[in-house]
């Protein structure tokens, strides 16, 4: 979405949920490109208490309904798991039921809302700072996946068709090369060489699984650094956040999408190509995190392709941008023109790095895996 969104009425939009207290302030909240995110504050009683409100982007996700009963069965599920524990509050994601019972909002501007308890004392990092954030990281999401293996009930919505269909990403690519409509192609030249010459990429998870090497589970299918929240204290993940596109999906693409997120040195617009790398620290930490609580589950192809899932979910994620830059900028928010080609530059030099040493990283999974039989 990159238009302006109308400034909401909190006054008026608050008053949909059943959040106790008086209004303090309402602020924006996080760095997501798709919704938009408010941190709402309360005095209740004498003691403040904060709440996340987000409208949620009806020209990204096309049945909104569809995707809250996803996140309501996934945050009930997950936060029955967490009852026991005596930080149980702060390890799963918890929605405020809108006050007619259903788990989101609409405004009479027709804009989609859902509110969620706001998880105190932590944070979410864009930048990896330490292996042990990694290994954090990564624990989480293999906890997460874990966690959602025996998720009861029907086969959850697809909230956005083919997301991780890298083919279908490649074919939309070539699409908007093709229409060039807003004549970009001429300045994209070297992305769009390096995309093409890529193309052997695309079917490496998807033949997997048509194969029926990899099976499909409940994934996260987002699953980048800055959607886990980690203790400010502790730095301990406590639980996985923006939960959209929470859906049927393969393993592989979540740690993939962890190794695009967690180990460049750089953040996903750095302009400076060569600060962006694939840190084998990181990567080693997110292998042992991973492993350590989705070791149990995986199968031994899910293991043996952790190193090139990297590669795939990161050229997959460099060709959106790519495209979206051809597009004219109608998926992601950009705060600046040609911000969608200098990330999609970016994530191709990332597929660079984690090229080279694709060697080493799949020598380090198979010692790992090794040393958890």
């Amino acid at each position: 979405m990159t238009a302006t969104s109308p400034v909401p009425d909190f006054t008026a939009l608050v008053r949909a949920f059943p959040l106790a207290g008086r209004l303090v302030s309402a602020t924006p909240h996080g760095s997501g490109h798709i919704n938009d995110t408010y941190a709402v504050a309360f005095e209740e009683s004498g003691r403040g208490v904060r709440y996340l409100l987000q409208r949620v982007n009806p020209r990204v996700f096309a049945d909104i309904p569809a995707l809250m009963d996803n996140i309501a069965r996934v945050t009930r599920h997950a936060a029955a798991r967490a009852a026991g524990h005596p930080d149980g509050a702060r390890r799963a994601l918890a929605l405020v039921p809108a006050t007619d019972g259903r788990p989101y909002h609409r405004d009479p501007d027709g804009g989609w809302w859902r509110c969620y308890h706001f998880i105190e004392r932590a944070r979410s990092y864009d930048v990896v700072e330490t292996p042990a954030h990694a290994a954090a990281a990564a624990r989480a999401f293999g906890e997460f996946q874990r966690l959602l293996v025996d998720l009861p009930g029907t086969r959850l919505h697809e909230t956005i068709p083919g997301f991780h269909d890298t083919r279908r990403r490649f074919l939309a690519f070539q699409r908007s090369l093709a229409a060039d409509a807003h004549g970009r192609a001429a300045g994209a030249r070297a992305e769009i060489a390096f995309a093409l010459q890529r193309e052997p990429l695309v079917d490496v998870l998807l033949d997997l699984q048509a194969s029926g090497a990899v099976p499909e589970r409940v994934t996260h299918n987002d699953a980048k650094f800055n959607n886990v929240m980690l203790d400010t204290s502790t730095h301990e993940a406590l639980c996985v956040v923006d939960l959209d596109t929470v859906m049927p999906g393969l393993a592989l693409n979540d740690f993939g999408d962890l190794v695009r997120s967690a180990t460049n040195a750089a953040a996903e617009d750095e302009r400076a190509l060569g600060r962006v790398r694939a840190r084998p620290e990181i990567f080693a930490a997110l292998a042992e995190g991973y492993l350590a609580s989705a070791g149990a589950f995986l199968t031994a192809a899910e293991v043996e392709h952790l190193a090139v899932s990297g590669q795939v979910i990161t050229f997959e994620q460099g060709l959106r941008f790519l495209t979206d830059h051809l597009a004219g900028d109608t998926y992601y928010k950009i705060r600046r023109p040609g911000h969608n080609l200098e990330r999609a530059a970016n994530q191709f030099a990332l597929v660079r790095s984690l090229e080279a040493q694709r060697a080493a990283m799949e020598s380090l999974v198979r010692r790992l895996a090794s040393l958890r039989t």
